[in-house]
């Protein structure tokens, strides 16, 4: 049913159970699994260009390798195809997935509501929306938040 997975990552460690999720629909289903990293240059673009933040764009990349790194370790006895992207998240993650024939995009999700959602807007809603390649999400824990549950 799926040949290639592709799962978007941020590095972070909440991100873990989801390409872990990946990893094992990959494995049911002897898929190629691809890892992307997108480096949001949005956020640093309008920075002006002194010694401070010389090195940003080397560091953010060495993030992104970070999080491929990280994929690869939890995909033992995977393949992965690494992918390290600049641009807007939602828009490199649903180009590189329709381009490469990817089947299926398995990406986590904070479950922001209301005026956090408004404010921060989602990677994993613009992929859902903008997609025509389906989309899993899986929800993430933040481990900065506590339950009063």
């Amino acid at each position: 049913m799926y040949d290639r997975i592709l799962v978007p990552t941020d590095g972070s460690p909440e991100v873990d159970p989801v390409v872990e999720h990946a990893v094992e629909l990959a494995r049911v289903h002897d898929a190629e699994l691809h890892a992307i990293y997108v480096v949001n240059t949005a956020g640093y673009a309008s920075l002006p260009a002194d010694s401070a933040i010389e090195g940003l764009g080397t560091m953010l990349n060495d993030q992104g390798e970070g999080a491929l790194d990280r994929v690869e370790e939890l995909a033992s006895g995977v393949t992965v195809e690494r992918v390290l992207v600049e641009g807007a998240p939602s828009k490199r993650i649903v180009e590189y997935a329709e381009r490469e024939g990817c089947d299926l995009v398995v990406m986590g999700t904070h479950g922001r509501g209301g005026i956090d959602r408004l404010l921060l807007g989602s990677v994993a809603e613009r992929v859902v929306r903008t997609s025509s390649v389906p989309v899993l999400t899986v929800r993430v824990e933040r481990e900065d938040v506590d339950d009063d549950d």
